[in-house]
């Protein structure tokens, strides 16, 4: 298989597991920032969300923007520095992180069902192995 039909394969993958929720009311990126958000222990800064995406901290204001207007996301003023504030995802923010969740959960689980233990462990491995590379490469070109 040539590059480009790698590449092809690999778009189309992403393209097929975009359709199986498509009528999502927040972008990828706003998901992205919202489970980033409910993964997190601590509080979360906008300056901690720009980080772990890898963007400048102007580039997070209009998703952060979004998610309060939105509803998903509340914003608090920091006990510590009064000029910065923490963001918390609400009850309703929970909701539909429970719902993509559980709709992701039986994507994964019909392709290991569908793939068999050893395909589906190979594939995780695989996949785990091209996300360090790409880690290595995003480190390298910021």
């Amino acid at each position: 298989m040539t590059i480009y039909q790698s590449m092809d394969v690999l778009g189309r993958f992403c393209r097929l597991k975009l359709a199986v929720k498509q009528d999502l009311p927040l972008r990828s990126s706003e998901m992205g920032v919202l489970i980033y958000l409910s993964k997190q222990t601590g509080d979360v800064t906008p300056l901690m969300v720009s980080e772990f995406l890898r963007v400048k901290k102007p580039s997070v204001t209009p998703l952060i923007q979004t998610l309060i207007k939105k509803e998903y996301v509340t914003k608090q003023r920091s006990q510590v520095d009064k000029r910065s504030y923490t963001l918390q995802v609400t009850e309703r923010g929970s909701r539909l992180l429970e719902e993509v969740e559980a709709d992701y959960l039986l994507s994964v689980s019909v392709l290991k069902e569908k793939l068999g233990d050893d395909q589906f462990n190979d594939w995780i491995r695989l996949t785990e192995q091209a996300n360090t590379i790409l880690e290595e490469l995003a480190l390298c070109e910021s």
